[in-house]
Formats: structure tokens, sequence, C-alpha cells
């Protein structure tokens, strides 16, 4: 079979259950799997939240390695640093067509004391994250989050959901991938979501400002090793909002920033606010189409890009949220929501869980 170059292509839904209700594996995978024709085999992913209860506390390391010997040289690095509570193989069934796939390892770990310094556990997980990547040659963490993982390989959403036996786990939010690679090749760790600590970032566009986003994210001790656009976007997330201490809201605007023709029209306030934005975090601006959800053990958030080149559907049923790529997906697994609607461009869709802090909530999003 042939594919031919679709520039639009990728498909991507989430899933999230604001009370935290366990919604089964099966419900991501149909969804996800309703948009197979966006991709073209070569990536699909998925991550859940609230798979790993038994290890609430732990930072669960899902690792790739192209050989046993730099599994031995991490293993090594990993025990120097952390206390592990518990490892193993990442469970996997054989699926047709999944080939060359690399040693899968999952780490349950803590942070061991710093010596002489004072450092945030997160930063200090982030620090390690970086240095696998770029420092072991055939290493790589796709995943580092509490409570949660991403799976994520070469293949269809279909086959990629069988070989990590995704129908098996339930969480209650869930984003999937199925990837049409354009301008980055297709591999293993290139497939989404791509995840820092508890972030985790699907995409459908291209991010050209990668060049831009990337020196910049360097100056923050970030290393873009993944030979993938989207990388740029989970780490800005982490960067703006855990880091910086931005609201979501304001990180968001940030990534996708009002033309200045817009700013131009504001109030003062928020003509000041906005302008001061776009100064500060120029650099963090993603130029180019693109649609993203990105997840976070506070909730989900959807975001397009200024100009909407990317499409985009969001629903509400109960206590459910859902986000696509397109509105048949989310009716394949709830086939009478509430509610449907088309977020507009630039302007997020934020969707916090109900117990969490109202600092997440986003005034001037449709209300959920």
């Amino acid at each position: 079979m042939s594919w031919h170059r679709e520039i639009s292509g990728c498909g991507l839904s989430g899933i999230i259950s604001r009370k935290r209700h366990l919604v089964p594996g099966e419900e991501i995978i149909r969804s996800i799997v309703h948009q197979e024709e966006r991709g073209n085999m070569l990536g699909a992913g998925y991550a859940g939240y609230g798979i790993y209860p038994q290890f609430p506390d732990c930072y669960a390391l899902h690792i790739m390695y192209d050989n046993e010997f730099c599994k031995e040289d991490t293993e090594e690095y990993i025990r120097a640093k952390f206390h592990v509570e518990h490892f193993e193989d990442i469970p996997t069934r054989r699926a047709p067509g999944i080939k060359d796939r690399p040693i899968l390892f999952r780490y349950f770990v803590k942070p061991l004391a710093i010596h002489g310094e004072e450092m945030v556990p997160d930063d200090f997980v982030m620090e390690t994250v970086m240095e696998i990547n770029e420092k072991i040659d055939g290493a790589f963490v796709f995943s580092s989050g509490k409570n949660m993982g991403a799976f994520k390989g070469v293949g269809g959403p279909a086959e990629i959901a069988d070989f990590f036996r995704i129908d098996e786990y339930s969480a209650h939010q869930w984003i999937a991938h199925t990837r049409f690679p354009t301008n980055t090749p297709g591999w293993w760790g290139g497939a989404h979501p791509f995840t820092l600590l508890d972030w985790a970032v699907v995409h459908n566009g291209e991010i050209s400002s990668y060049g831009i986003n990337r020196r910049y994210l360097e100056m923050f001790g970030y290393k873009c090793t993944l030979m993938t656009d989207t990388e740029v976007v989970a780490y800005l997330v982490d960067l703006l909002v855990r880091r910086h201490g931005l609201p979501l809201r304001m990180a968001a605007y940030a990534l996708a920033a009002p033309f200045w023709k817009d700013i131009d029209r504001m109030g003062e306030r928020e003509r000041m606010l906005l302008t001061a934005m776009r100064m500060v975090y120029g650099s963090a601006l993603l130029n180019g189409p693109f649609a993203v959800l990105i997840a976070w053990n506070g909730g989900m958030m959807g975001l397009n890009d200024r100009i909407k080149l990317r499409p985009l559907v969001a629903a509400v049923h109960g206590d459910r949220v859902y986000m696509a790529s397109e509105e048949s997906a989310i009716r394949a697994v709830c086939p009478e929501p509430d509610r449907v609607w088309a977020p507009k461009a630039g302007e997020p869709v934020i969707v916090p869980f109900d117990d969490t802090s109202d600092a997440w909530e986003v005034k001037g999003c449709r209300s959920l």
C-alpha cells in the first residue's frame, strides 16, 4: 500500500471524567481507531492517568532501550539517583505489524537525598530525563509522571493498543494519537504522546517555530532529543506553568498569543498584560498550524493555533468531557452528548477535575 502526503493528517482524542471515575481503556481505543485514516501506521500512542494506584507517590519511568548494554548503563544511573520501589517489563502482547520493537521497561522510583543541594523533586526528575535521553546512547525515557503512563510506538492505533494491552487499563483521563509524520521520522521515540513529569501532549500539525522554541528551552536546561517538533510543547508547558508559575490560561496565551492587531483593540489593562506576555515569552510562541491536547494530573486542555488551521471538537456528557479531531470520534463512544462545539482559534478549553483548585478554572472559556 502506498501513502500520499497528507499535510493535515494526524488525529487526536481525549476523555476525562471530572469526578475521577475510571474510564476503560477500550473507550479511548475506539475513539482514536475511528480516526485511523488520519494516520499512516507510522506512530500511535496513549497516556492514561490514575493507572498506577499501587504506587501513587512514585515517579513511573517508562524507558525504551535499543539493546541490553544501554539498559545496564541506564539502570546503574537510576540506582545511583533513586530508590527503586519496583521495576518490570512493560506488559505487552504479540501484535501483527509491530516490528523492530525496543526493550520496554518501567521503574517506580523516588529521588534519593541530594547531597549539598536543595532541589525540587520534579526538577531532579526532569534533569534525570534530560540526562538519560541526551547522554546514554540508545535509551529514551518516554514517560516520567506520578500515577500515569504513556505507551507509544510505530504502528497504527489499534496495533499499538493491542501491543501495550491498553484494554486492560482503566484511567480517569486518557489522551491518544494516530500519527501521519510529515517532516520528521516515524520511530518509536517520535510517536505521540510526548511527556515530561505528569504533562502529556498529543498534537496535529507542524511547529514551524521549533528552532526558536528549542533554543529558548535549552537556556532552561531542556534538551530536545526525540527528533519531533511536538517535543517542545511538553517542555514549554512545564517551563511556563510548573517552573514560572503562570496560570494555565496565560501559558496558553503565550503559546498561541493573540495577533498584535487584536491586542491593540483591547482595553488598557488586558492590552498591557498581553503586550508584556508577548515581550517576555515571544520565544515560547508556537508558529504554524496546530491542535493540541495537554493532560496533567489536574485536568486537560485543548488548544488551537491562532487561526484554527487544524480541527478540534469538544463535547460534554455528564461529568465527562471529550475532545477530538473529529466529532464522529466523540460520538463513537458517546452517541448523544449533552453539548458539542468547536473551540475558537487560540482560545483554550481547560477542563479541571471537580476536586481541583479553582486556580485551574479559566474565565472566558466555555463553562464546563
